[in-house]
């Protein structure tokens, strides 16, 4: 397996960006729908060359975790799964997540970032705590790595190295939940292993934590669903598909989505040119064109999220929507014609 992702001619157009009934931009990637039994029921572009996954694969790093004794519940297990904007709540979550194991801050080995969120980022450099690794969306899964470690009682200084016990834990759970092994290992942005799987690979691997399929997926579920928040935040994209579809939606960075139905049904997404601009409305698309989701509901939810194209002021000083990120053709014809 190559080193690198699909090349541009396999890739599929995914959607487009029309401004004043003109197409301005295309965003081209490759896309599966998988229906419950893990059949492709839609398969767009090249959906069995390796991706970096990036953030999609935090349930199963959260489940490698809790399998190595994290105790990881309620909202601690939404965090472990998070690429959260550090509100304070979020903050306060993972603070006392370290604390449970006898460490703070200092023990994190992602980036120290000033918030996120733009009120949490004014209110913690008033107080004079501008920069924390606290702060860094993936502050969640490194403590919940952490606990792990201390439960195992391994090493915590060099719990992202690819041989911790902690991490070869996740290579077992990638290889257990998926069917296939990791096709290669980087480093994400946050400094622990990243892996790259197929688009296939990684939406078989994400359904049966959406359905619950064992007890530490129901219980990681259970968290998100209650939590929603806990994921991205007040009113972010996978935190607001969460809350108003109750199915699970994760985003990974260089433009990778998952999606996934307590029925089974999931979809995963990766835009070729890096960009999230799209990637849930082609995941909301795809589950509705199944009847996996509410047509209506996902529409209303995925056009909401994506936003209007702008241009000018209107007749009261409003921004002037003169258009909007629309569906490609492949997923817009299975949205409307169905599987």
């Amino acid at each position: 397996m190559s080193a690198r992702t699909f090349a541009v001619a396999d890739a599929v157009e995914l959607a487009v960006v029309e401004r004043s009934g003109f197409i301005e931009s295309r965003h081209a990637g490759s896309a599966v729908l998988l229906d419950p039994a893990g059949a492709p029921a839609l398969a767009l572009g090249a959906i069995d060359q390796p991706v970096l996954v990036r953030s999609t694969l935090k349930p199963l790093q959260a489940i490698a975790s809790m399998r190595l004794g994290a105790d990881l519940q309620g909202e601690a297990a939404a965090l472990a799964t998070a690429s959260h904007r550090a509100e304070q709540r979020h903050i306060d979550v993972v603070t006392d997540m370290l604390r449970s194991v006898g460490l703070d801050e200092t023990a994190l080995r992602c980036p120290s970032t000033p918030p996120g969120d733009r009120a949490t980022r004014e209110a913690r450099t008033r107080a004079g705590h501008r920069r924390s690794p606290l702060h860094f969306n993936c502050s969640g899964k490194h403590a919940a790595f952490l606990m792990a470690a201390v439960a195992g009682g391994h090493d915590t200084a060099t719990y992202l190295d690819p041989a911790h016990p902690v991490q070869q834990e996740v290579e077992a759970v990638i290889r257990e939940y998926t069917g296939s092994p990791s096709l290669a290992v980087g480093t994400d942005g946050c400094g622990a292993p990243v892996h790259a799987l197929t688009l296939r690979a990684l939406a078989t691997g994400i359904a049966p934590v959406a359905q619950r399929r064992d007890v530490l997926a129901a219980r990681l579920m259970d968290a998100v669903l209650a939590h929603p928040w806990g994921i991205e935040g007040e009113g972010r994209p996978n935190s607001t598909v969460i809350a108003e579809l109750g199915i699970f939606a994760k985003f990974g960075a260089e433009g990778v989505m998952v999606m996934a139905t307590p029925e089974g049904w999931s979809a995963a997404v990766k835009c070729l040119d890096g960009s999230s601009r799209a990637t849930t409305a082609v995941a909301l698309g795809l589950l509705a064109a199944a009847g996996a989701v509410d047509a209506d509901s996902a529409d209303r939810l995925a056009a909401r999220l994506t936003g209007p194209v702008t241009g000018g002021i209107d007749a009261a000083g409003e921004p002037q929507i003169v258009g909007a990120v629309r569906l490609g053709g492949p997923v817009a014809r299975a949205r409307e014609n169905g599987l």
